[in-house]
């Protein structure tokens, strides 16, 4: 009779709750559903790199399989919520009826409520306790609710979403945020006590620490082959209830993690899970590396460093180390995107882009000497790193060993407007005109990041070839020309020759590696920024080393700050991988090449039709190529030759003192070569190597040139204040 009573009842409340659309939800339709407040960013490989809270209303894990679940909990919370859960089918009616009679005489206990029962709650907004309790209807409700699941779902599928639907204490929801939280540790390293706690907190999730003690304490008793002392368990209890939260951000990746959640796609946005282009082993390995250098730098006034690494051919982010993290006062600021002063490393695109334009070779000679160059803003005097000059340099050796000097001379040639636009074309969109930085955007006055300055060298690994770079996969690069191919392969093979740099950084330099690589280092102003940047044939490598507010480090050069981890990165990059140097492109020759005392004679790239024998300087008036660059206000930059004026510089200015007699302001003009002629203002006034000027206010022109009347050089000047009176151009006698 009562089995009978109970099927009519049962067949009339599914009558009255078919409109439950729930309850027609299958297990992984809940679990698909199932969204946890904390994002994870995952490497190529599928490891975790870091995780980030993206929802602050609730705090939820990751959702928990069973099998993840120790023991200890699985047990515990049966027997504390639902003895007979593996014999009932939704409804536990020898607790029903039991608790009906207590009710009867309003004795107290425990209550009817089924596991299934509470997962039927949680899943369905209209079952929901409310601060009164359930009203009848939902009561009847949820009690039919609880069959259908238990018709359609297995056991351990209930048990499972149960521990991962449960609200625990405050915002904490689910297993793996509790366990996490209060015990610092995943669900399956759960112990008895811990198990008990989480149990207890199940029935009275805002209870205190002593209620809370005192049911854990029941809980643990009811576990078999368990000790129990339930005076530790209320010191543990209270400590662990006293834990809010743990980490909104943890793992090796957190810069990548910020980047890409605000660049979700809406696809990627409902997904708790991102995968990205990162190699977690090189990702931890760039991280450690950086780390351990920097502390190797204590004492040098440098924190903080960031490295990224890209596949040549993909474009895609393998490792992205925004910051040295604990070591740095500001480790949430991205290094890798930031905006800093690339100092010399800008200087390959310079030479490459007067390469292209047939400026120069890479055998062509440039004068690196003391220079000062006329400006709307007032001279502009570049200077090297050590403040000493090499006299005539090839533009390779130029380039390879950093001079500024000749980087100077050689974006005369160009303009600081043509190179501001070659800039922008390989992927470095600078803030202000060409005409803004002037000649110091030779030497990398500008502020670009770590990520477009790395992504513009994979385009020289690439041929002069550019595209965007890309934190997640299977993105298809879009290709276009920013840089002539062949200039791309002769600068390429520049930066990887050890004898061409050799000249500053010696010939055991921590820039030479075993295998192919082609590297430039750079240093801005007042040693604020230090830069290692380079390529092999499949991977190019950025590092940046400083100090995020800009402070300036203490004696870290190229090869001391940034390179050493360059270098690490790549050895571990090619550790079995083989690097070797790329083909050259169509147009380009390579012949032999003299250069006298200046260099020693070697095999040189041209462009097609550029090649020539010799470089070499020789005696007298005569010069391979006299070749003048003509810049912004009519200065000139004498690229190749003998015979020229080496004092003053043009654009001086020259301040008379009207307190100081006259005659005794003689300017003297130097200049090396033989049967020279003087001219000031295209009238001749002085034989020889030297000659004397009496000054006279106004710009002048003072010009050399040989027997047959033709220029071989010349200085602009300036002369300011009192003058002489009379002639302005006495004639001196040579001396």
């Amino acid at each position: 009779m009562l089995r009978q009573l109970r099927c009519w009842f049962t067949t009339f409340l599914i009558a009255t709750c078919v409109g439950n659309t729930w309850a027609t939800a299958t297990f992984n339709s809940v679990k698909s559903s199932f969204k946890p407040s904390d994002t994870l960013i995952l490497s190529r490989e599928g490891e975790v790199l870091q995780r980030l809270r993206t929802d602050a209303s609730v705090r939820r894990g990751q959702w928990v399989a069973l099998a993840d679940v120790s023991p200890a909990l699985r047990t515990a919370l049966v027997l504390s919520e639902d003895k007979r859960f593996y014999e009932h089918s939704g409804v536990d009616w020898q607790a029903a009826s039991a608790a009906a009679w207590a009710n009867l005489w309003n004795r107290k206990t425990r209550g009817a409520s089924t596991i299934t029962m509470q997962l039927a709650g949680l899943l369905d907004d209209d079952l929901k306790r409310g601060s009164g309790g359930r009203s009848v209807v939902q009561k009847l409700e949820q009690t039919v609710s609880a069959q259908l699941l238990e018709r359609n779902w297995r056991k351990d599928q209930i048990l499972e979403a149960y521990l991962n639907l449960v609200p625990f204490k405050g915002e904490l929801v689910g297993i793996d945020a509790l366990s996490r939280t209060l015990f610092g540790k995943a669900a399956h390293g759960l112990d008895a006590r811990e198990a008990a706690v989480a149990v207890a907190l199940v029935r009275a999730p805002n209870a205190s620490p002593a209620v809370v003690a005192q049911r854990a304490c029941a809980v643990l008793k009811s576990l078999p082959a368990t000790d129990t002392d339930c005076e530790a368990l209320d010191l543990f209890t209270t400590g662990a209830l006293q834990r809010r939260d743990y980490g909104a951000s943890e793992g090796i990746a957190p810069h990548v993690a910020r980047q890409l959640i605000r660049a979700a796609t809406p696809m990627q946005a409902k997904s708790n899970a991102i995968t990205t282009t990162l190699s977690a082993p090189l990702q931890r390995f760039a991280l450690q590396t950086l780390q351990q250098h920097l502390r190797e730098l204590a004492g040098r006034h440098v924190e903080d460093a960031a490295l990224v690494v890209l596949d040549n051919a993909s474009g895609e982010v393998l490792a992205w180390v925004g910051s040295s993290g604990d070591l740095s006062s500001a480790a949430e600021v991205d290094g890798v995107t930031a905006l800093r002063q690339p100092g010399s490393t800008l200087k390959p695109f310079l030479y490459a882009q007067a390469i292209a334009e047939r400026r120069i070779t890479a055998a062509s000679l440039i004068e690196d000497s003391a220079a000062q160059i006329e400006t709307a803003g007032g001279l502009y005097i570049p200077q090297n790193y050590d403040h000493q000059f090499k006299g005539w340099v090839s533009a390779r050796t130029a380039l390879a060993a950093s001079l500024n000097v000749p980087a100077v001379r050689t974006l005369v040639m160009v303009s600081p407007d043509a190179f501001h636009k070659q800039l922008r074309k390989m992927g470095l969109p600078l803030k202000e005109s060409g005409d803004f930085y002037g000649y110091s955007l030779a030497l990398g006055s500008a502020e670009v990041s770590l990520l477009n300055l790395t992504n513009a060298y994979r385009a020289l690994a690439n041929g002069g070839r550019l595209s965007a770079t890309t934190l997640t996969r299977n993105a298809k690069p879009v290709w276009h020309t920013a840089l002539d191919p062949r200039a791309a392969f002769i600068v390429g093979d520049i930066l990887s020759d050890p004898l061409a740099r050799a000249r500053t950084f010696g010939t055991d330099s921590v820039l030479a590696t075993r295998f192919w690589t082609a590297v430039k280092t750079g240093t801005s102003k007042d040693m604020r920024d230090n830069w290692a940047v380079g390529w092999s044939q499949r991977y190019t490598v950025g590092v940046w080393v400083g100090n995020a507010s800009g402070a300036p480090m203490w004696d870290v050069s190229g090869t001391t700050g940034a390179t050493p981890i360059w270098a690490a990165v790549m050895g571990y990059l090619h550790k079995t991988l083989p690097s070797r140097a790329p083909k050259p492109p169509a147009g380009v020759v390579q012949t032999p090449v003299q250069f006298g005392l200046q260099e020693a004679a070697r095999q040189e790239w041209f462009l097609q039709g550029t090649q020539q024998p010799s470089f070499a300087m020789t005696s007298g008036a005569d010069y391979v190529d006299s070749t003048r660059a003509r810049g912004p206000k009519g200065s000139n930059v004498l690229v190749k030759g003998m015979a020229r004026i080496t004092a003053p510089t043009s654009g001086t200015i020259i301040a008379l003192d009207p307190d100081i007699p006259p005659r005794n302001q003689r300017v003297s003009f130097q200049a090396q070569g033989s049967n020279l002629h003087w001219l000031l203002n295209g009238k001749a006034f002085a034989k020889g190597t030297s000659a004397q000027w009496l000054p006279w206010p106004g710009r002048h022109v003072v010009q050399i040139t040989d027997t047959k009347g033709r220029v071989l050089d010349e200085v602009r000047l300036e002369v300011r204040g009192a003058g002489v009176k009379g002639a302005p151009l006495a004639p001196i006698k040579p001396r």
